[in-house]
């Protein structure tokens, strides 16, 4: 057999195959990437990667028994023997009665163009460049800059096929770009590191080497003198870039896998007022070039805007066909997670939002994984800024702060509309009425 000329081709060939082994059902998912990454450090190049990547995913249902194999190999005869793995494991797995393929109806139908991909024309060299001019710009920026982490950029393009039995064969493309900055301060025996990053589909949305020279520079250069607190219990900001973690937390435990295992603190919270009533949680998959934009889940079911918080009240979990199915209840087209979650907010400052809380903490960066889903407890190490007056008065390090995210989420107070757009979880930073925060 010819090798094939393209991914959708392979894909109908696994199909095809798939239907003349016996099974009742096979779902193929190929991939490939490519692209590269310099890093530079101390005006010189540390490290340079080519990335060429693939990936070829076979599963398939033999009377509920499920069988996966997998190969970066795309020649026919790997394609053969991969199915033939994929069977055989099938043959001898014990039955799940929920396994199986997407409900068909809820397959995506028309697949929508969400501006996903924008390659970066631009050479090694010229990343190099810029890599070297972006930590010139950050280690120029004060003198206390006396060391840096190095400057990164990176492009990679890839190209996804989700097909199955039922008929259903879908594809994109997509383009990610980053470039960041990392530095080191020091004063009065005291060193401090910090970065700063862009990331974008579109190389023209990537925000400017002078912005995050000076953005990583200026970071470390603030968290000079940082100092321990007193234990005591305050109000907590989580800046945007951090404040996304929160809302990941709340994802996972409204996430299937955590319901069906009774391993969610929201366990039987369907219809109950987990947020202050201001607040609705949203996802929206088809906003143009963003991060966490998506035509089709894992599974192939449309992806499309719904609300999982609706004036506070918990209104929809985040479901593939599997955890639906173990529940009881219908995919949300959530295989792989959620697409662009946003929280309504209103239009408020982070200068406002620290007016607002007055005195606190203003935390900047987290550190550990201390959150347990099961329980809901939370307890994470921490830096950032002492706030009083609505006023930055002292960094702060060391320290940990604490609490239960029931309650957490019960006591939210405002979002400010700094939203981050850097990942699938766009929010602005969130200001919580109180949390325990442990130092001296």
């Amino acid at each position: 057999m010819a090798q094939p000329t393209n991914l959708t081709e392979l894909a109908q060939i696994a199909l095809d195959q798939i239907k003349k082994s016996g099974v009742s059902a096979g779902e193929v998912s190929i991939g490939e990437s490519s692209g590269f990454s310099i890093a530079a450090r101390l005006g010189d190049v540390e490290t340079m990667e080519h990335h060429l990547e693939k990936s070829f995913n076979i599963t398939v249902y033999d009377q509920h028994r499920v069988g996966s194999a997998s190969s970066s190999d795309f020649s026919p005869e790997s394609i053969a023997k991969t199915i033939e793995k994929a069977c055989a494991i099938a043959r001898f797995s014990n039955p799940d009665s929920f396994s199986g393929l997407a409900d068909p109806s809820r397959l995506a139908k028309k697949m929508l163009d969400c501006d996903l991909y924008h390659p970066w024309d631009i050479s090694p060299a010229d990343a190099i460049a810029l890599a070297i001019e972006c930590e010139k710009k950050a280690m120029a920026y004060d003198p206390r800059i006396v060391n840096s982490g190095g400057a990164h950029v990176s492009t990679v393009n890839s190209y996804g096929v989700y097909a199955n039995t039922d008929g259903f064969m879908g594809d994109y493309r997509q383009s990610d770009h980053a470039l960041s900055c990392s530095v080191v301060a020091a004063e009065n025996g005291q060193m401090q590191r910090d970065d700063e990053y862009t990331v974008a589909r579109n190389p023209n949305d990537l925000l400017s080497i002078d912005y995050i020279a000076s953005r990583a520079a200026e970071k470390t250069v603030k968290r000079l003198g940082a100092r321990r607190l007193k234990t005591q219990t305050c109000p907590v900001i989580f800046e945007a870039s951090v404040a996304k973690s929160l809302l990941g937390n709340f994802i996972s435990a409204i996430s299937g896998g955590n319901l069906y295992r009774q391993s969610s603190f929201l366990l039987n919270a369907l219809g109950n007022p987990i947020f202050p009533q201001f607040i609705s949680i949203y996802q929206q998959p088809h906003l143009l070039s963003a991060m966490g934009s998506r035509p089709f889940d894992q599974e192939g079911v449309a992806t499309v805007d719904q609300y999982y918080v609706r004036d506070g009240e918990l209104v929809s979990y985040v479901l593939g066909s599997y955890s639906a199915r173990k529940l009881g209840m219908q995919t949300t087209g959530n295989a792989g997670g959620v697409f662009n979650l946003s929280v309504e907010c209103n239009d408020v400052t982070l200068q406002q939002l620290l007016d607002k809380m007055q005195r606190g903490l203003f935390v900047t960066e987290l550190m550990g994984q201390g959150v347990n889903i099961t329980t809901g407890d939370y307890s994470r190490g921490a830096a950032g800024f002492w706030v009083e007056n609505g006023e930055i008065q002292f960094p702060v390090e060391e320290i940990t702060i604490a609490g239960n995210l029931k309650n957490i989420f019960a006591g939210l107070v405002a979002f400010a509309n700094d939203i981050d757009v850097r990942s699938s979880i766009r929010t602005g930073s969130i200001l919580v009425d109180q949390m325990t925060v442990a130092g001296e």
